[in-house]
């Protein structure tokens, strides 16, 4: 067990006899998840899109089968632990954590992560029930796997752009200087294919010093580019040793694959990823970085909807948010606002004719007060879209209008209250580029910064083929494959979406055939929580 003093890990000098430390404990021998727990898997919901290696037509290598790597404990207790560069190069020296000297931290009560200290994915338990997976527990180690000067880092920015990704850039190169006194830290730019078709830039503190004051990434970023043996060929040959990959869920599903090409050819590399999504739809995490700032954001564009409502007879303000799969922007913004008339989202289902559609409750709605807020996430609707592309008609050129749900809905709306010869005042406002381009505010500037020092301290640490991530208000360490064989959505027959609908007091729009399919989807998750290792196939 790591001691909280300093002067225990005094050493300076690389261990004469190298020997795997006690904070990395050898995983023992339990049947793969697929094994003893196919009754659970056989009902896990599909994952997030084929986990293939190959992107964007891209060339890649195959990649190698992911194992559970588990820790089985009393009561129940499975630690679901990510891998570390031992476990294929079993020899490596360690040194001295750096951080002991650092007179920053000489306030600190305790230097180091107790090497037993684990965060629980369950929190809330039942009598005689499961205790749950826990996953590794992020922070420094007493002892690290690389030397100060010989890591070569390098940053990679993949996908759509979110608020603190600056942040988190800055945040790592910082912890790296400050903390470990590294000084070669590469910024790889536009995205995965930057590692072999574009220029790379160095970064320091002094260059990074108040990019957490802009939008978007310095680095620039792209969607896919991922051809792994290209991109390994890169790190190889730059002789980098720690990869950080900010990115969702494909970019966190290449870094998983990077990281089984560097484990077959026995490199000692690092590979780490910070997960990104503004729509919060990453699984097992509390909430992705970003999104703070997101729900704040759109709370301007309700407030200028409910401003030009308020302010015409029979005004309507329609607001789209984010939310392609997962309506989680639209709903606390939602709740936050307390504005808002009608939250539309991808999880529940609505209809717009008859008894209980949302045509009847507008009526109702502006009948009362005069006027009303529609907030809609991107996602919404779109069975309805579909079924009425024919009536939604061509543009100018000929060419299908596109499935806008904003769009289609204001059209719909109009065109009931045209055919009712009732005059209304709508107003259609779509922020989403200004939400994904603002700088992130006070609340993900702190969360952003909590990521980048535990990535970072895993890496030195040696952990690899991981994602960090809160859970349960502790940061910690999870397997890649845990975060992208599926999506984070809202329940919408748990408390958090009664009160929106108390707030709202919009009709749910749902049937009793779709309040039943959504409880049975809930208790399918909650039985895969209760203690199943998640499928090892996810990265195949």
């Amino acid at each position: 067990m790591a001691s909280s003093s300093r002067t225990d890990a005094a050493a300076a000098d690389p261990d004469p006899t190298p020997t795997r430390p006690t904070d990395i404990p050898a995983p023992i021998a339990v049947p793969r998840p697929k094994d003893h727990l196919h009754h659970l898997l056989d009902r896990r919901d599909t994952p997030r899109g084929t986990a293939s290696p190959v992107m964007d037509g891209t060339a890649a290598a195959p990649a190698a089968k992911v194992e559970a790597k588990l820790v089985a404990g009393d009561a129940g207790y499975v630690l679901e632990d990510v891998p570390h560069v031992s476990d294929y190069l079993p020899n490596l020296p360690t040194y001295p954590n750096p951080l002991q000297d650092n007179p920053a931290y000489s306030v600190v009560k305790q230097y180091f992560v107790d090497p037993d200290d684990t965060v629980c994915q369950k929190i809330v338990v039942h009598k005689g029930g499961s205790r749950g997976n826990h996953f590794r527990r992020a922070g420094p180690r007493q002892r690290v796997y690389f030397e100060s000067d010989d890591v070569h880092a390098c940053i990679v920015t993949c996908g759509g752009l979110c608020p603190g990704l600056n942040t988190v850039i800055r945040e790592i190169v910082c912890g790296l200087s400050d903390m470990y006194g590294v000084s070669k830290i590469l910024g790889i730019q536009g995205g995965y294919r930057g590692f072999y078709a574009r220029n790379t830039i160095n970064l320091t503190p002094k260059s990074v010093n108040d990019i957490h004051k802009r939008g978007g990434t310095i680095l620039g970023s792209s969607r896919g580019g991922h051809d792994t043996m290209k991109i390994v060929d890169s790190i190889q040959y730059r002789g980098i040793n720690q990869v950080y990959v900010i990115g969702g869920d494909g970019s966190q599903r290449g870094a998983g694959v990077i990281f089984e090409e560097v484990r077959r050819r026995g490199l000692k590399v690092a590979v780490a990823g910070i997960p990104k999504t503004i729509d919060n739809d990453i699984p097992v995490i509390d909430k992705s970085f970003g999104f703070d700032s997101a729900v704040e954001e759109a709370q301007r564009a309700i407030n200028a909807a409910h401003v030009e409502a308020g302010s015409a007879e029979n005004g309507i303000g329609l607001v789209k948010l984010m939310g392609r799969y997962s309506g989680f922007i639209a709903h606390y913004a939602t709740l936050a606002s307390r504005d808002v008339d009608c939250c539309l989202i991808p999880e529940s289902p609505f209809y717009l004719e008859g008894e209980g559609g949302l045509f009847k409750y507008i009526e109702k709605r502006l009948k009362e007060n005069g006027h009303m807020v529609i907030v809609v996430a991107e996602g919404a609707g779109q069975k309805l879209i579909a079924e009425n592309m024919k009536e939604m008609g061509q543009d100018a050129s000929g060419n299908a209008l596109l499935l806008d749900v904003g769009l289609w809905l204001s059209q719909k709306i109009n065109e009931h209250f045209k055919k009712n010869k009732t005059t209304i005042n709508l107003k259609y406002i779509d922020p989403t580029y200004m939400i994904r381009a603002i700088p992130s505010n006070a609340s993900d500037n702190v969360y952003c910064t909590l990521l980048a020092h535990s990535v970072v301290h895993g890496a030195m640490a040696g952990y690899t083929g991981f994602t960090v991530g809160q859970v349960n208000g502790r940061h910690c360490y999870i397997p890649f494959y845990r975060i992208t064989e599926k999506q984070n959505k809202v329940s919408i027959t748990d408390r958090m979406w009664a009160r929106l609908l108390s707030s709202t007091n919009q009709p749910s729009f749902l049937s009793k055939q779709d309040v039943e399919d959504a409880k049975v989807e809930d208790e399918r998750a909650a039985k895969l929580l209760d203690g199943s290792p998640s499928n090892p196939k996810a990265l195949r």
